[in-house]
């Protein structure tokens, strides 16, 4: 069970946040660059608005200070004015001609103090009172201001909020302090961002929208050459002579634009690719043709080498005990050089690719001929078999599926001690044929395993070579098993080896007509 590296889950979460393609990376930055110029817009936009809205009121402030500088005073008080315990009656506010909102507060040269907020607009008429109390919370903030006719803003709390205030002393000694609501200015600005905000996330979805529509036609060459790539990927560039007429369209290679620059690149790989595997095909070819020339043409002097030696040994005539034996070696050097030469003309067959004749084989007892022929080669080993007792049929050349039984079994023989269990095992399920063989042999080093099916791939002497080795048997396995669309498979540890086999099944239903044979 495998499970995923701390470090990449944040990189697979990253993943699922933003885009990984092309085009929505350009969609992606386009919103953001169109989000960033609406910010610095907006905030600019916030900025100057504030100054000019504060700069008017500041204006306004002044007029008003300046009205209730000039404006008649009344004896008495008005009601609502809000005055402290103990002191004595305080003169009216000066406040005719001011707006609604108005905050004022007079603090004559005794101390006495007379604040409120004005209810009522100049052209309102007054009844009942015409101020709102202030609190003596908010006295004290008033108070500390300094009258230097300077404009500042404070935060009075409660209900009315932040005021721009200006405090100017009077020729009496007296300190006058008028301010205006800041609640106008905040509304203006918000209403502002309000409509700023709408109007921004509109823009950027409008801009989303119709830059995904325009990517999406700007790179459409790309995914015509991603197409071109994949179908070049699909060809098996590994084997026999491949047609590599795959190129990207001439729309799509116009060298005055971007993607036409790679369309031309890839088109002129693709030439190199091609002209590469014609060469390479070209001298595989000439290759294949010599070894099926040479292995042909080796069989006649091989055969006379073997009948003559036979013929001498078989000969009455006395000959000294060294000349039999080189007379020996030679018989038996040249019967491993014919199984050699024969070896390599089925290779050089396989590899051409030759139409080959195919029908049923059975695969039960072709197995089962081939262990017991190698229980007589090699009565030092146990062999055991595990077949089922029906018959499972293929669809092959039997000569050769033989040979790749034959060549299993007497790799697991040559390469393992005497001693050896050797388990094959044959089964038939949904529709395909499974063929192994194992043996609790010392196994095969880790550094030879990717090679084992290699042409005269040899392992370290771990494993014994008694009996002699070409070097070609499993390559054989693997070529015959390719040439019938099966897979050949190995598994090795010390005291367990297993080859696997598997071969599509041969049902009845689509078997051929008595008599036919199919041609691959």
């Amino acid at each position: 069970m495998f499970s995923s590296r701390p470090d990449d889950r944040p990189r697979d979460r990253r993943r699922r946040l933003f885009p990984l393609s092309l085009r929505g990376k350009l969609i992606a930055q386009l919103i953001f660059l169109l989000a960033l110029v609406c910010l610095v817009v907006g905030i600019s936009t916030e900025v100057a608005l504030s100054r000019f809205l504060l700069h008017q009121l500041d204006d306004r402030l002044t007029a008003a200070s300046e009205r209730g500088q000039h404006a008649p005073s009344r004896p008495g008080g008005p009601p609502g004015f809000t005055g402290f315990p103990g002191a004595p009656p305080p003169d009216a506010l000066r406040v005719f001609g001011q707006g609604a909102g108005t905050l004022a507060m007079h603090v004559s040269s005794d101390g006495v103090i007379a604040a409120g907020v004005l209810k009522l607009g100049p052209s309102q008429s007054v009844r009942g009172e015409p101020f709102d109390p202030v609190s003596q919370e908010q006295v004290k903030q008033l108070s500390a201001l300094p009258p230097d006719s300077h404009k500042y803003t404070l935060d009075l709390g409660g209900q009315l909020g932040d005021y721009r205030l200006v405090s100017v002393r009077d020729p009496d000694g007296g300190v006058t302090i008028t301010g205006l609501p800041l609640a106008d200015v905040s509304a203006t600005r918000w209403q502002l961002a309000l409509v700023f905000g709408g109007v921004a996330l509109g823009a950027l979805l409008v801009a989303g929208a119709v830059g995904a529509v325009t990517f999406r036609r700007t790179t459409r060459p790309l995914d015509r050459l991603a197409h071109t790539a994949a179908q070049v990927s699909e060809l098996p560039l590994d084997k026999g002579e491949v047609a590599l007429s795959v190129r990207v369209p001439e729309v799509d290679a116009d060298p005055r634009t971007e993607i036409g620059k790679v369309g031309v690149a890839f088109n002129r790989m693709l030439g190199h690719v091609d002209a590469a595997l014609a060469a390479r095909h070209e001298s595989e070819n000439r290759v294949r043709q010599f070894v099926a020339d040479a292995s042909h043409e080796l069989r006649t002097p091989l055969a006379a080498i073997r009948g003559y030696a036979e013929l001498t040994r078989r000969s009455g005539d006395a000959v000294p005990p060294d000349v039999a034996f080189a007379i020996g070696r030679v018989e038996s050097e040249s019967a491993r050089m014919t199984k050699l030469v024969e070896e390599l003309l089925l290779l050089a067959r396989l590899d051409a690719g030759r139409h080959r004749v195919y029908e049923p084989v059975g695969l039960a007892r072709l197995v089962a001929d081939a262990v017991a022929d190698a229980h007589v080669s090699g009565p030092d080993h146990r062999w055991l078999l595990n077949a089922p007792p029906e018959e499972v049929t293929v669809l092959g050349d039997a000569n050769q599926l033989h040979q790749v039984v034959t060549n299993l079994l007497t790799n697991a023989r040559t390469h393992t001690p005497p001693g050896t269990e050797v388990t094959t095992k044959l089964l038939s399920t949904r529709g395909q044929v499974t063929l192994t063989v194992e043996d609790n042999g010392p196994g095969i080093p880790p550094e030879v395993l990717p090679e084992v099916f290699e042409r005269f791939a040899r392992g370290d002497t771990s494993r014994s070579r008694a009996a002699g080795s070409t070097g070609l048997g499993l390559a054989i396995v693997a070529a015959v098993v390719a040439a019938h669309n099966g897979q050949v498979g190995v598994a090795s540890r010390p005291g367990r080896t297993e080859f696997t086999v598997r071969f599509p099944a041969f049902t009845l239903s689509a078997s051929p007509s008595p008599g036919a044979r199919l041609r691959a």
